[in-house]
């Protein structure tokens, strides 16, 4: 059974608009990603869900500050950035920092995330199961569910 689910946090939960710049906290308009509310609104009930993000210029605080906006925070128990880890993520150094720090075992954490190098093949590098959110026709690792949106982790 899961008992941890770590995010990616951008266009995984929260839409990252290419155009904007500066930290999403201040942005005119932010927005959850198709489905961010009941997938993790059904999660929350019997896992813990982390935010495990590669911002590098966004603080712990301000990540929470953005997922408040989006009325998302509610059901995130913490927040793993490069500030509060030391380590940027993509590395499997960053997942294992997270992982010793979750003190959970490795079978029950998911990782939950858009991008194929840095949050999926880390999370089959340190041995937890990954979730591949995507629309590309690319042909997944072995191992690797693949879901198009996020409404397909309640079901």
């Amino acid at each position: 059974m899961t008992q941890v689910y770590l995010f990616d946090w951008g266009n995984t939960l929260m839409v990252d608009f290419p155009e904007v710049s500066g930290k999403m906290c201040n942005w005119q308009v932010v927005e959850a990603v198709s489905g961010a509310k009941e997938a993790l609104e059904n999660l929350s009930k019997t896992s813990k869900i982390y935010i495990a993000t590669g911002a590098a210029d966004s603080t712990e605080v301000e990540i929470q500050m953005a997922f408040e906006r989006v009325g998302l925070n509610q059901y995130i128990s913490g927040y793993f950035c490069k500030e509060n880890v030391g380590i940027s993520k993509g590395s499997t150094k960053f997942l294992e920092s997270i992982i010793n720090k979750l003190t959970v075992p490795l079978s029950s954490i998911v990782m939950v995330g858009d991008d194929l190098v840095k949050d999926i093949l880390p999370a089959l590098a340190v041995g937890i199961q990954p979730i591949w959110l995507t629309d590309s026709e690319a042909l997944a690792p072995d191992n690797v569910v693949v879901i198009r949106t996020l409404k397909a982790l309640c079901e």
